[in-house]
């Protein structure tokens, strides 16, 4: 059956369809945000920069019961995707979210989740 030919009766608003199919593309760069987020690891250590300027690799290690090494790749992938920036001092980096926005989407995710389980 090829949906996109069949003729629905029922309720369908071509305009609006086409309006909104046009921006679909839009999601492109939104969805590799949540890829990013959706891995346990990177969204425990989202979540602690939410809780703190900025940690250096060592300590995000310790939060998230990690290596390093695993530290630092979650990190790398966060900064290459604009979620986190770094700053060196001496031999150390430390990371921060990059701005407001991932603070922000973070934070909403928590809440929205808490509302899940008190309303569940």
């Amino acid at each position: 059956m090829n949906l996109a030919n069949e003729t629905v009766d029922f309720c369908c608003d071509i305009n609006k369809v086409q309006e909104i199919k046009v921006l679909m593309n839009d999601i492109k760069d939104v969805e590799l945000v949540f890829k990013a987020l959706a891995d346990a690891t990177r969204l425990k250590i989202a979540y602690a920069l939410t809780l703190t300027e900025e940690l250096c690799v060592a300590d995000v290690a310790r939060v998230i019961d990690a290596s390093t090494a695993t530290a630092s790749h979650h990190l790398r992938l966060l900064h290459n995707m604009k979620l986190a920036k770094s700053r060196k001092e001496g031999k150390l980096v430390f990371y921060s979210l990059d701005d407001d926005h991932v603070r922000q989407l973070v934070y909403i995710a928590m809440v929205h989740a808490k509302e899940g389980k008190e309303n569940g």
